[in-house]
Formats: structure tokens, sequence, C-alpha cells
């Protein structure tokens, strides 16, 4: 009995609907986690997190009760007298979606058959919206989706057809099936049918093969995932009927001994596969176990998956914290925190709270979710408040009696809205409940003598409504990082978040692809043109027509089957050496089709924070209004935050049970210090820097997580957040404890500071802000703290003069600014608050919104403005020396952030992404399109100068002149645009590309910057302090941005000219050839005969010259040094010289010269030797190949070498077993070796002394670098 007289036990209260009992806060179903994964996306970004309050005092007691009796005459809002309050939202919800009808989730339920959401024979379901009971019957959960991974492209029947669809839905593919088929048309057959064949089916066999390679791949990945087990919770009568569906005859031997060790108990626990699961199942999940669906948090067990726990409702003399330091553990604020271990001095009532926690945890665990959202940081996850108290046989007995209703599925991993309902037990009105709900209805029931009155049990039988947040799922594909679970199943199969937010993000294709298809089409036109114009010169005579597609077959090889081939070879090469090369250690290549994109780069797009900056947050300047602390004074923070707690508490630990040790050293003096100061103006400065220190070291959602070997981490969304958290420490109030209901802060002088929380709003990109609710547990007080940007909180905060002035010194200093605030509660408007809020909750359509609405009328306005903070983020190593060198290698840098315009400027400055002395212009707050014009006009006599534009006036300039602008702020030589949204960095991504034409990259390390990189024509991400989402969703992968001066100067110079040069050579085979048979064609009559056939056409482009073409893919035209030391080379790049229309041209003539040359020349010395016309200008054609792929090496390779020696000795050896094309007696002879050798020199010779003397008149600039 407490001092009321009320029983312990009555003193509880939860947020049900319609009843609120007495004693208990609201519980989780809104709540919070440390991460940001669990925001529900409202447009003023706020959302809350419940938590239960310790136990109220006695005169708290009855103002409790008194507001019960007032709610429960004069509040409408939570007296529905219908059977269910999930009729009321779902019928809501359907009218919100247009359904018209909502009598499938509304209907009447029976009392003889439990709260059953649908009726029916075969009814289908009109809306995604579902209600789920534990105990659905099985024709309903088979409505929904199986719980089947499947990321299979293809089956055994489509395999085939889709791949071969892809393969011929390009032209040329098509063009040289057309020509393999053709040779089965006997009018048009020449050669052999294997000449033609046997190129397309080598390309179709490699991409089939590597197809379904990867598609087995998958299969192996989906058969794993979809058969591994889950433990499946089920009444024990139904245990047997579960097994024998389920797995192989051992699997059920396996089972049912397993069922038969769990005899006596109301539940059992059955293993089944993944792929078995449905909705409305009830699972049961360990320790780093995946999860299998999307489910509902119904409980919580083990240790491991909570922080310390709260010692409950205690009196105030039981309150004082259970956190003490150790005796022999000397408090030092300037040992990190996680090496500082935390010890607990038992009381009995922990000991009775760990019993209760020993039954169900504290309601919370823990999810990794870097395979959903790519983000490190562990996710809290919240367990509904009414089934964490329940045992697992409780569960399990609820059946129909528990509902859950989950709004359609959709695609946001943020949000999730529906209501988790306990109906009363209808059938057996006199029937207690179980204990734990008996726990939370006992608080609504008023006691005389220790019986319920007639009230009381009224409206102990109304519904028990829980609203559900993002907090209260749990994701499919997400682990559980400690601890033990049980969910409810509410999405299953391509219904999960999961599935849904698997897509294959649009194709990229190179501008090097794009211009050798081009290309292509030429040497299409060049096939055609030829083939008529031999036609054309025999005069059309005869079946003409014939001839022209003879022709083609004949010339076919002008456009190569195999150029495809070598190019996505040589892209795998130039993929493993980036990701191989020790000075750019961790560089991932995700997009292999992409490599010489890195070397045509003209616009580099960039994000500030993470970006240019390292993420590593620290504070470096206080400043409340008539006093500021920089970073060299922190020591004086430390001093007055120390005398304030001595004035205000006195020396020691507030624990009752133990004494603190004596002072020593500097504690005593801060002691005497406290103690002997005088004056109103001194105390009113201790006081003033508790309040900022104290509001920072609460408003967060930071974590402490004891470690296995006693030592704290912190766990927490935000590297921003866990900086604050350590600066608070420093200055002597560190965080040792924290769960979802309360939080503890220690002193240097091991003082506690015990706080319930009361209502937590995490802080999101679109609200630029958080806040939380505490309740001091030895005084009562409430408190709303909120910290945010600038930009919001100025509005927020009790007029004042020095804030604006303030944040603007800062930023130019390049620190991030925060604002500190705070609002005192009474009682009566924190229940109206509470209330409303509480309204807001438990709605379905609009929630968000009404949520916000809450917080903004009731807690945001006239905020007592406590401080503002000054945080440094550090460049990151060598961005100076790489932004010099990538502005000096022509590429134009743009800067985007959401950071405030004088930051950002700082920052830019400090960077030099603003070269010296250059002029910056800034633009900020334009209103009207006249503003935006002059500021357009002023810009084209400024061309030299760095732009700096906020958000608002880059998108008043984008809707309204935005050619205009874009060709403006593309000539200029940096651009720094602030306060931008996401998808203001796209959609300049997108504009830049569509304007210029020009080679875009972007590179970011957030979640906030993948829409940009997905934008650019190349995404570069960083592996970030908050996670790998931009890394994961990006073309390359580096860990420092300086690593981009190395991947685009070097390996993108490399990738570019390699392909380059490879695919002409690769062109000129196929053109040489072409030549040859064309100058024997016309010599001859014009007549369509094949002069190779069979072997020699089959291995010319394979055996006889593939791997020293190839071989080019390893050659480098100067060294990595030069590259490095003169980035102005990179600038030559961009201009597509290495591949243009003058190359092309070029190497066209060339293969002209030389194709005419061989066969006249071949005619003219072996005159008297026709026969032998074969061997004798093919064995010229494979050594001019040879020789002309030496002319073009720079730096010679091992492979190279290798790979010319390797061949020609090959080629030499074939000639003997090859005896319907070569005599070998002719061949061996000296004459045909002298004459050979006479035909290549005169072929390849000429061109070499042109190249020289090209080479010493007008000298590439790099050449020059060289010598």
């Amino acid at each position: 009995m407490d001092r009321s007289g009320h029983s312990a036990d009555t003193d509880h209260y939860t947020d049900t609907v319609p009843l609120r009992p007495v004693g208990m806060a609201p519980p989780p179903g809104a709540s919070s986690s440390s991460s940001s994964s669990s925001r529900d996306a409202a447009p003023a970004g706020f959302r809350a997190r419940s938590a239960r309050s310790s136990r109220p005092t006695s005169h708290e007691q009855q103002r409790l009760l008194d507001a019960d009796d007032h709610d429960e005459e004069g509040n409408d809002w939570g007296m529905d007298d219908g059977p269910s309050r999930n009729a009321g939202v779902e019928a809501a919800w359907a009218k919100s979606k247009g359904k018209g009808k909502a009598s499938q989730h509304t209907r009447a339920h029976s009392s003889s058959s439990g709260w059953w959401p649908f009726k029916g024979r075969g009814r289908e379901v009109k809306d995604a919206s579902r209600t789920v009971t534990f105990a659905d019957p099985e024709r309903v959960r088979a409505r929904y989706p199986a719980n089947v991974v499947r990321n299979q492209k293809y089956n055994v029947a489509s395999f085939l057809p889709i791949v071969l669809y892809e393969q011929f839905k390009f032209f040329f593919n098509l063009y040289f099936l057309l020509v393999a088929l053709s040779q089965f048309i006997p009018a048009l057959k020449i050669g052999f049918i294997a000449t033609y064949i046997a190129p397309l089916a080598f390309v179709l066999c490699v991409t089939i093969g590597k197809e379904a390679f990867d598609d087995y791949t998958r299969f192996k990945r989906d058969v794993e995932s979809n058969s591994a087990p889950y433990k499946l919770l089920v009444p024990a009568s139904e245990a047997a009927a579960v097994i024998s569906k389920s797995g192989n005859s051992a699997g059920r031997k396996r089972a049912f001994a397993d069922l038969e060790q769990q005899q006596g108990r109301g539940s059992a626990m059955v293993a089944v596969p993944s792929s078995r699961l449905r909705v409305g199942d009830l699972v049961f999940l360990e320790k780093n176990q995946r999860v299998p669906a999307d489910m509902v948090l119904l409980r919580t067990t083990g240790g491991d998956s909570e922080a310390p726990a709260s010692t409950g409702e205690q009196t105030r003399h039981e309150e004082q914290s259970i956190f003490v330091l150790d005796d022999d553990d000397e408090p030092d604020s300037t040992r990190p925190s996680h090496e500082r271990k935390l010890s607990m001095s038992k009381s009995a009532v922990q000991e009775e709270e760990e019993e209760k926690v020993e039954l169900g945890g504290s309601g919370t665990c823990f999810v990794r979710t870097d395979q959903l959202d790519g983000e490190t940081d562990w996710k809290l996850r919240v367990a509904v408040d009414v089934t964490q108290q329940m045992s697992e046989d409780e569960l399990v007995q609820l059946g129909s009696r528990a509902s859950v209703f989950a709004g359609p599925p959709i695609k946001d991993i943020h949000t999730f809205l529906g209501n988790f309902t306990l109906h009363p037990d209808l059938d057996n009105p006199s029937v207690p409940p179980t204990p734990a709900v008996g726990d939370l209805l006992d608080g609504a029931t008023e006691f005389s003598g220790g019986r319920p009155s007639e009230q009381g049990i009224a409206l102990s039988q109304q519904p028990h409504v829980v609203p559900l947040t993002a907090e209260n799922v749990l994701w499919a594909n997400t682990v559980l990082a400690a601890g033990n679970a049980i969910g409810c199943v509410v999405y299953t199969g391509k219904e999960t978040r999961a599935v849904m937010n698997t897509s294959h993000p649009e194709t990229k294709v190179g501008l090097l692809d794009l211009e050798i298809n081009r290309l292509s089409k030429i040497l299409c036109a060049v096939t055609f043109a030829l083939s008529v114009g031999l036609v054309a010169l025999n005069g059309f005579r005869g079946e003409w027509w014939v001839y022209i597609f003879r022709f083609l077959i004949l010339f076919s090889s002008i456009i190569p089957i195999s150029l495809r081939v070598n190019l996505d070879m040589g892209k795998t090469v130039y993929a493993r050496q980036i990701m191989s090369d020790d000075e750019i250690p961790g560089t991932i290549v995700r997009t292999s089709t992409l490599p010489e994109e890195l070397g045509r780069i003209e616009y580099l797009l960039s994000d500030k924070t993470g970006t240019l900056t390292q993420n590593e947050m620290e504070l470096k300047k206080l400043h409340m209004g008539t006093m500021s602390y920089s970073w060299d004074s922190m020591d004086e923070v430390a001093t007055q935050l120390s005398i304030a707690i001595v004035e205000q508490f006195g020396a020691g630990s507030r624990d009752g049970a133990k004494s603190p040790p004596p002072l020593q050293g500097g504690q005593a003096l801060l002691a005497t210090a406290g103690a002997v100061i005088g004056g109103r103006g001194r105390r009113d400065m201790s006081s003033r820097v508790k309040d900022v220190v104290l509001a920072l070291a609460l408003c967060h959602n930071v974590t402490p997580i004891k470690n296995d070997d006693g030592t704290v981490t912190y766990q927490a969304s935000s590297p921003d957040e866990v900086a604050i958290v350590r600066w608070t420490e420093s200055v002597g109030l560190a965080l040792v404890a924290r769960d979802r209901t309360s939080m503890s802060l220690r002193a240097t002088d091991g003082t506690v500071l015990s706080f319930d929380i009361l209502e937590v709003f995490p802080f999101t990109s679109e609200s630029k802000r958080m806040g939380i609710v505490i309740r001091e547990r030895t005084t009562g007080e409430l408190m709303f703290y909120q910290k945010g940007a600038d930009v919001v909180m100025a509005r927020i905060v009790a007029q004042n003069d020095w804030l604006e002035e303030e944040c603007g010194n800062m930023a130019r200093e390049g620190l991030r600014t925060l604002v500190v605030a705070r609002k005192r509660l009474t009682e009566q408007s924190y229940g109206a608050f509470e209330r409303a809020y509480k309204a807001a909750r438990i709605q379905v359509d609009n929630r968000n919104e009404a949520m916000t609405q809450a917080v903004e009328e009731h807690l945001e306005h006239q905020l007592e403005l406590l401080g503002l903070t000054g945080v440094e983020d550090k460049l990151q190593e060598d961005v100076k020396t790489t932004l010099e060198l990538l502005r000096n290698a022509g590429i134009k840098v743009w800067m985007l952030t959401g950071d405030k315009i004088e930051t950002a400027t700082c920052i830019a400055i400090s960077s030099k992404l603003v070269a010296r002395n250059q002029y910056v212009h800034q633009v900020a707050k334009l209103k009207t399109i006249e503003a935006a014009q002059d500021m357009i006009d002023f810009l084209r006599s400024k061309l030299d100068c760095c732009l700096v534009i906020d958000g608002e006036s880059l998108q008043l300039c984008l809707d309204h002149f935005q050619t205009a602008f874009i060709e403006l702020a593309t000539q200029l030589s940096a651009v720094v645009a602030c306060r931008c949204s996401p998808t203001q960095k796209a959609d300049v991504a997108k504009i830049i590309r569509a304007y210029t034409k020009k080679r875009v990259c972007c590179i970011g390390d957030g979640g906030n910057d993948v829409s940009m990189i997905q934008a650019a024509d190349v995404g570069i991400g960083i592996v970030g302090k908050e996670g790998k989402q931009a890394s994961l969703a990006a073309d390359f992968s580096i860990t420092q941005f300086s690593f981009l001066t190395k991947l685009l100067v070097w390996h993108g110079r490399n990738s570019y000219k390699r392909s380059a040069k490879l695919a002409q050579f690769v062109i000129h085979r196929g053109l040489i050839i072409s030549i040859i048979q064309a100058v024997f064609s016309a010599i001859f009559y014009f007549a369509p005969i094949a002069l190779y056939q069979g072997w020699l056409m089959v291995g010319y482009a394979t055996i006889y010259t593939m791997a020293p073409v190839f071989s080019l893919v390893l050659d480098r035209d100067v060294s990595e040094d030069l590259a490095l030391l003169y980035p102005e080379l990179y600038k030559e790049l961009t201009m597509g010289r290495s591949l243009s229309a003058k190359t092309f041209t070029e190497w066209l003539m060339i293969s002209i010269y030389q194709g005419g040359a061989i066969m006249i020349l071949s005619l003219l010395l072996f005159e008297n030797e026709f026969l032998n016309i074969v061997s004798i200008s093919f064995t010229a054609l494979v050594l001019n190949e040879l020789i002309m792929v030496a002319l073009e090496i720079t730096t010679w390779h091992i492979y190279m070498f290798v790979s010319e020696i390797a061949t020609l000795f090959f080629y030499c050896i074939s000639i003997a077993f090859l005896p319907e094309f070569f005599d070998l007696n002719f061949v061996l002879t000296t004459r045909f070796v002298w004459k050979t050798v006479v035909i290549v020199a005169v072929s390849s010779f000429p061109l070499y002394i042109i190249r020289e003397v090209k080479a010493r008149l007008s000298p590439p600039s790099y050449s020059k670098l060289a010598h």
C-alpha cells in the first residue's frame, strides 16, 4: 500500500481507447527508436515516442484519477460504443482510399465465434489493408501472398526464350543471325555454314552461360532463404497438425521429438521453413536471426536486447538511481566513455523489477538494417506494451481476441500505420483476464473494499487499442541484433517492404558505347554501299539482287561480332585493376560497364557533410547570449557545471542507499569553490551553463550499450548526436543509462540525475529539429527540450536579439550551428498535450499531420532560448589538393549541401573549391522573378566568380529561367548550392546532363544523396559514418574523397584510351579482310565468291589475332606519376579525340590501303602461283595485324610480348594441319618467305614512317611531357 491508500497493483495507466487507466504512461505504439530508420515521414517531420513513466507520487495519483474522471465524463474521443475501435479506423481508411463500403473490415463480430475480420464465402479483399487476428483460418491467410523469396529472372521453360529475345532485340545480333540463316538458302550460300554460325554461337554461348550461372546462383540463394527454419508459436493442441504438414519424414520425427519435450505447456514451438509462414503467424526469433517477413513486434526476451531497466514505480526514496561509481573507479572526465565501467547497486526493488524483466524483457530490441537501407547503426524497435507483459502461453491463448490492423503495403520503410486491438472475452465476461492484461485493466477500475465498481467492470469490457508505427515493426531482411523476440506476421512475400524496395535501377550506357554504336551504323552503311557498288560496276547483270545479298554476306565481317565481347572483357579487366589498386583500398566497382566514363567527366557534383568533410563532429563553441565559450575555454564550462550541481543537489550521489566516496583533488576544489562563491551573477552564470549542458545531455536519441568486456559504446542515428553526448561527458555530465522509459546522467562527483522519458520527437530531414519531454524523478518537474537548425528554431523560441547574428558569425567560421531551447510544462499543459496527442496517434488517416499539429499547438511556441552550439566538421584528408587537381583537370565542381549559406561558403573557401582571390557572389532568399532576372544579368558580367545560392533562390531560377541560369552557371568554375533538398540535388544533375550533353559525376555519402547519385552519368558513393546507402546505390564506391583523383585522372584515363584503341583496332581487323575480299571480287569479274572460307575465317577473328589485339587493354600512354602531376592532360580526354570521326576515317583509310596492298601485291609477286593465292594473302594478313598491334603499343607489358610470340608460333604450327588451304611444300620455300616479307613491309612500313613524322612535327601533349 502506498501513501494514497491504493494497492500498488492499481497504480498503472495505459493508452487504452476508450479508457485511460491510471498510473501508466502511454504505450510505445508511436515510439521512436534511436535511429532515423524509424521515422514516420510527416510533412513537418515530427512523430513521437510514448513511454511508460515511473510511478507517480501520491498527489499525482489523485490528479490522474481526477483527470480520468474528467475524461470519462466529458471526453467523447475515447468513448466509442461500437464493438471495436478498429472498425472506426478501418472504415476511415477505406473511405479515404475511395473504396466505398468498408463492411469487409467493420463486420459485426459474433460473441460465439470471436472477433473475425472476414466473413462470407470467397469474398475478395478490395483493399490491401488488413485486420489480422491470431486465429485466422487457413482460407483467410491464403488470401495473402506466400512468403517465398524469388530473385530468379527465369525458370526452366522461360530461360532460353527470354535470353534469346534479350540478345536478338539488338539490331547487330539480329543482323548476324539473319546472315547465318541465309546460308540455308542455296542461292545465298557462301562457303561453309559454320563460318557464319560459329562466331554467333560463340557469343551466344558466352552470354547464355553467364546468365545461367548468375540465375543458378540466385536460385541457390532463394532456396537457402526459403528453407531457413523458423520457430512458429502455436497452441499445443495444434502443434501436431502443423508438424504433419511440414518437412520430410526425418524432419517430422525431430519435430515430434521436440514436441514431447514441451509437454505440459499451453503453447509449443514448431520449426517450419520460411516459405510456409503466413499472415497472422506468431514467429519466435533468436539473436542474429534474419527476420523472414514483416512482423509486428509483440514481445522481447533476453537481457541482451535492452538497456539497463528502469527501477519502475517507486516511492520518492526508492526512486533514487541505482547507478553509482565503484569505490575503486576514479571519476575521470577525460577518459572515453566506452572505457568507463558502470556498476549497479542492487536493491530489493530492483531485484523485484528484474523478475518482471525476466518474464518479458524491457519491451525493446535492436535490429541491424544494413541489408535494407544500408545504415550500419542498430535500430531500436519497441514491442506492443500489452503483449510485452504476456507469456508465450498467454499469447497463443488470445486467439481471435487479439487483432492487428495494418494499412496497405507500401515501399516506405519509415512509415507504418496500424493499430493493435485487444478485445474483451465476451464469451466469458465473468472470467478474469490474464494477469498481464489484468494489470493494465485494473487501472480503469475504482476499488471499494478491494472490489471493482460497476463502472469499472463496464469499462473493462471495452476494446484496448494501441496505435502502431514503424518502431513496432520488424521489416523482412533485417537481423535481430540482440535478445529474442516474438512477432505477428502482417506482410509476406512480395508485399514485404524489402521486396517492394528491390528495384533494378535504370541501366546506364557509357558515352564510348554510344559512340561505337554510331560507328557501327556507319559500318553497316559502308557494307551496303560496297555491296551495291560492286554490283553496279558489273552493270546490274543477271540476278543482281541475289548478288547484292551475297556481297552483304561476304562483307559481314566489316561489322565485327566480336567487338562487344572484346569491350566487355576489357571493362572487366579495368574493374579488376581499380579494385586491386593498393593506393585506393576499399574501392568497389558496382557497375562494370562504366569505367571509361571516369575519363570523360566534366562536371562533378559533390555533397559536403561526410564527403568533403569527415562527418566527425566536435563541439567548438557555446554561446548563451551574454556568455560565449570557445574550444580552449571548455574547462570553464566544466567548472561552472560542477558548481551548479553542487549548489543545487549537494555533493555526492543522490542514492540514499550509499554515501559517495570523499571528494579528492580537483573535485574538492570544485566543491569548495561552490561553497564560497557568492554573488547572484556568479550563480546565474553557473545555472545557465548547467541548463544548456543538461539540455544537450537529455535531448538526443543516443543509447549506451554495455559490451561483453564491461565497456560502454554509444548507438545513435547520427554522429552529430554522439559528438554532443561525448562533449557533455567531457565537461562533466555523462550518459550512463537509457531505455525507452528513462534516462540517467552522472556528474563527475558521482551525482546521478534520473529522468523519466515521456515523449521523444526524433530529428528528421524535413523537421530539422528534435525534442523530448522528460520528468525529473526527484522534483517531478516536467520539461520540454528541443534542439534544431536555426532556420526552424528561430520561429519557435521567444523573441531575442542575438540568435541570428551569432548564427551568422559561427557559420562564417565554418561551424555547424544548433539552437537549444526548453519549455517548462505544468501538469495541466502536459495533460492537454497528452490528450490531443493520443487522439492523433490512434488516427489512421492523416495520423502524421495530426501528431505534428498537436506538437506545434501545445509545445512549439515561446520556448526559452538556452544557447547556441557551433560544431566543427573537419575536412577530409587531402580534400584541398584533390579539388585543386580536379579544377586543373578542367572539371567544374559544384557543391550541393543542405547546410546554411555561410557555413557552405566557409567550407568552399577552406577546401580550395574557390580559387585564391576569386570573387564569391552570394544569392539568398530571392522572392520575385524580377530579382532572379537581375541576378542572372549580373552573372553575365561575372563569369569568373563562384556562385553561392540557397535552395529557395535556386528553385526560383530553375522554375522561371532554367535555360538562361544553367547556361551561365555551367560556365562558372564553381557553384555552391545551399539548403538543397535531395530532390533538388537530383534535378540539378539531370538538368546539367540535359543541357550540356556532357558527362556528370555525382558523389555523396548519405541516404539523401542516393537520388543525386542515381541521376548522374557516373555515381560515386563514399562509405560514410551513417551507413552504406550511398555506396550501395552508386556505380563506384570509395572510402575517401581524395581517392577520386586517381580514380578519374589515372584509371579513367587508361580505361577510356584503351577501349577507344581496342574498338578501333577490332573494326580495322574486320575492314581489312573485307577490303581484301572486295579487291579479289573486283579483279575476278565482280563475282561474289569467298576468298577465305571455313577455319580461316573463324580462326582469323579468334586464335590468330584475338590475344594480341586484346592485349591493348594493358597499354598506357603516360606513367601514373605523370598523369597525376599534370592533371591538364585530362582535358584532352573530355574532347573525345581518342575515338572520333577523324580517327575512324584514319583507320578506314589504313584498312583500304593495307587490304588493297596485300591483295594486289599477292597477285603481282606470285603470278605463277595463283593456286596459292589464299595461303599467300592470308599469311601476309596475319603478319600485318601482328605488326600493327606492335606499332600501336606505347608501353610494353609481358602479356603483350607473350601473346605476339605465341600467336605467331601457333599460326606457323597450324599451317601443317590445314592442307586444304596451305601447300606445305610451297610455304617452306624461300621464295614464299621473302615475297611475303615484302608484301608485309609495303603494307605496314609506310604507316610507321608517317606516324613517326607526325609525332615529331605535331607531338601529342603527353609526349612532350614524357620527354
